[in-house]
């Protein structure tokens, strides 16, 4: 019954097959080959053929060899298009960007990394547009949508709140818009945890923690492979629950946020460091590496703050019940580099029942580009829609 797909017409249903295909061609990572996309999407085999040439017309895909698997007839795999569709991807930290773009599949280019001044966030946003700017020039109508990461919550295109860098209910979008492509934003945890499960470790995974550390900690919990957005799109600012026993006041105006036991101002603070705001990442940088090292102040920072990571985690999963959690950002290196600590703590905190099979706690498979990768996925979840693509037609 075509009130399945919304479908009218022989070209709405048409259109409706052609997105089916793109999306599960980009989804698979440009590694399908056509007899599995036909057969995980019930295609026939003529409507797939049909299908697949219309991609190739529009530019928006194109099968190439694959590697051979077994004796018998080659096949080939469907994936981007050398002119095909680009998502600019930007990852927007607290003291530097990197920009980069992303084709059908997942593909990445990062092409620009910058530092920046972190204030006023005006300065920053439009130096950032200009940037962007140049790669729309560049680039022209293959860019598709831009999707960018911010450390902190957003909401309706807004920037709510960075209290360290005092940016508050900053229109983010408005001032990034420079030209045609839609602008999305994103939280640099959740995009970093979409990214971990659409490509990397949370991939197949129905319920996953994603937690990610930076200057503090925010993160996401998805289900079936999509963040929980929450009443007012803000959640996920797990470094803002008191899980830490702390009393001490956060910037963002609660007592005893987790934040400030975890993340690289934690570790700053306990070296007895003094936390500049906008270079807390660079500084943390310097404790871990003399950690690593042996230097005894920094060993015992890093222990102090694997072990409130460790227990704060326990607390997450005796709450939330993921099944799967992976770390990216600073907290991939504290758990490594104290890997024995957080475990202790994060066993410790866990209910006895859940210590029969504890949810593994493991680095980002994505490593440094998962808030990056996020940030395409977001810029291309608006382009694979039926008004993306008949904008696409329109164009070429």
């Amino acid at each position: 019954m075509r009130a399945v797909t919304g479908a009218t017409t022989s070209g709405e249903l048409r259109l409706h097959n052609l997105l089916r295909l793109l999306r599960a061609a980009h989804d698979r990572g440009g590694e399908a080959t056509r007899s599995e996309l036909t057969r995980d999407l019930g295609l026939a085999r003529g409507t797939a053929a049909v299908l697949v040439a219309d991609l190739a017309e529009a530019r928006l895909a194109q099968e190439r060899p694959a590697p051979q698997r077994t004796r018998g007839r080659p096949t080939a795999m469907l994936g981007p298009h050398p002119e095909g569709p680009l998502a600019l991807a930007v990852d927007l930290r607290e003291d530097a960007w990197t920009i980069a773009t992303a084709e059908i599949g997942g593909g990445l280019t990062v092409r620009e990394e910058q530092p920046h001044p972190g204030n006023p966030p005006e300065a920053v946003l439009g130096d950032l547009a200009a940037a962007i700017g140049r790669y729309l020039a560049e680039l022209g109508p293959r860019i598709v949508g831009v999707g960018v990461a911010l450390p902190g919550p957003i909401r309706d295109g807004r920037v709510v709140d960075i209290p360290h860098l005092s940016w508050r209910d900053v229109p983010a979008v408005e001032m990034l818009s420079v030209g045609a492509p839609p602008v999305s934003l994103g939280n640099d945890a959740a995009l970093a945890g979409l990214a971990e499960a659409r490509r990397g470790g949370l991939r197949g995974i129905p319920v996953g923690l994603h937690l990610h550390v930076d200057f503090d900690l925010g993160g996401a919990l998805l289900v079936d492979g999509n963040p929980l957005q929450g009443a007012r799109g803000t959640t996920g600012e797990f470094g803002h629950m008191p899980l830490g026993g702390s009393t001490l006041r956060c910037d963002c105006g609660a007592v005893g946020c987790w934040a400030l036991q975890v993340g690289a101002t934690a570790l700053l603070r306990a070296t007895g460091t003094p936390v500049e705001p906008g270079h807390a990442r660079a500084g943390a940088r310097r404790v871990l590496a003399q950690a690593d090292e042996g230097e005894p102040r920094c060993v015992a920072a890093l222990e102090e703050v694997a072990r409130a990571f460790g227990a704060g985690t326990a607390a997450l999963v005796n709450a939330l019940d993921p099944g799967r959690v992976t770390l990216s950002g600073v907290g991939a290196r504290i758990h490594d580099q104290a890997t024995g600590m957080f475990a202790t703590a994060y066993r410790d905190g866990l209910m006895t029942f859940r210590r029969e099979q504890p949810p593994p706690v493991l680095p980002a498979a994505l490593g440094a580009d998962a808030t990056v990768v996020g940030a395409a996925e977001l810029a291309f979840d608006v382009f694979l829609t039926a008004a993306g693509l008949t904008a696409w037609q329109s164009a070429h």
